[in-house]
């Protein structure tokens, strides 16, 4: 089968300020800031991903510039492997699947409308409120004064910014625990991301993220991965932030945050893997899914949010919980990657060969 497989590359690795402003200018002029690159994949597993593709099938890598559409009509893959997550708006994941429709291109994942929707954090958590899926409370802030935004919510709260992922924005400043707290968090936000901000009430309980692999009848829940923070430097607060994430964590200083499979007893195991499939079937999302869930005070299972298009890293000295939840489940990473084209393929209702 001809497959494109569709991505964004970053040039320079993280933490930020190894990244070359130079490249930066190069491949998105007229933005700035120090983590603007981290949903983006790097050089090696860009790689992996093209390589693990060539195996199986015939490869057409398509960077997701301004010229992927003319890419896209003139080579007319059978498939496109999609992990581009763009660069500019609210939309940016949804770009290449566009093109995609208009084309009428089949590819992996979620269509345009879910993944705008899961970017956007507030429209997620409306979504799943409607359809009475536990979620912590929250306000958007666009601008002062408050008008009454949060009066129902309640301190400590979570700032962030409102269409981020990979921890953009997210810091060990996220949790505010007082009114006079939260406006240099708020303006923190409006200012670097020029984007509203998403308070919501801080859930004190236990971390989670949860990786969905299928559709339909054949979507299943891979191994539960914890989020641990005892490793966490002393006084850090507990949260997923972007220090852990992207700037304490290396293959070289590897964290012992990642615990798979969480222990778990059954009963609060089968809540959090019913509450997921709840989600990713009422998001519409399609194949693969990475979900974040987190615990109130009462132990209870709330969702934090989606990202339909989940890391995929194959070197298992990296941090990538939808590999290590494979990993887990006894799948390699190749497998884990052509499972991925199976479920599209058979939504699809096209040969895989």
């Amino acid at each position: 089968m001809k497959i494109g497989f569709t991505y964004n590359m970053r040039r320079g690795n993280l933490p930020p300020e190894s990244i070359d402003p130079e490249l930066v200018a190069e491949i998105a002029p007229g933005i700035a800031g120090v983590d603007n690159f981290a949903e983006w994949d790097d050089e090696s597993t860009v790689n992996d991903l093209r390589d693990t593709l060539s195996r199986y099938h015939d490869v057409i890598p398509i960077e997701a510039t301004e010229d992927a559409f003319e890419k896209l009509r003139s080579s007319r893959p059978d498939l496109v492997f999609n992990v581009a997550e763009g660069t500019f708006g609210a939309a940016r994941e949804s770009v290449i699947p566009a093109m995609l429709e208009m084309l009428r291109i089949p590819y992996t994942g979620s269509d345009p409308v879910t993944l705008g929707l899961c970017l956007d954090k507030a429209r997620t958590k409306e979504i799943l409120s409607f359809r009475g899926l536990p979620t912590a409370r929250f306000g958007v802030l666009e601008r002062w004064p408050l008008d009454g935004q949060l009066r129902h919510v309640k301190y400590p709260v979570f700032v962030k910014p409102l269409f981020e992922g990979s921890s953009k924005g997210i810091w060990m400043d996220a949790v505010v625990t007082r009114s006079r707290e939260l406006k240099e968090a708020v303006e923190k936000v409006w200012n670097v991301y020029q984007q509203p901000a998403l308070v919501e009430e801080y859930l004190p309980g236990r971390e989670f993220t949860v990786a969905l692999l299928g559709n339909g009848t054949s979507l299943r829940v891979l191994p539960i991965v914890e989020i641990s923070f005892d490793s966490l430097p002393e006084g850090a607060q507990p949260i997923y932030s972007y220090e852990p994430k992207w700037l304490w964590d290396s293959p070289e200083h590897q964290l012992d945050i990642y615990k798979c499979p969480a222990e778990l007893d059954d009963p609060l195991k089968n809540r959090i893997e019913t509450l997921c499939k709840k989600a990713f079937t009422y998001l519409g999302c399609r194949d693969l899914c990475r979900i974040d869930v987190r615990l109130d005070a009462r132990g209870e299972p709330h969702v934090l949010e989606l990202n339909p298009l989940p890391g995929l890293i194959k070197d298992p000295s990296v941090s990538s919980c939808f590999p290590k939840a494979a990993r887990t489940a006894g799948m390699s990473f190749d497998e884990l990657i052509l499972t991925i084209i199976g479920e599209a393929c058979s939504r699809l209702g096209i040969l895989n060969d």
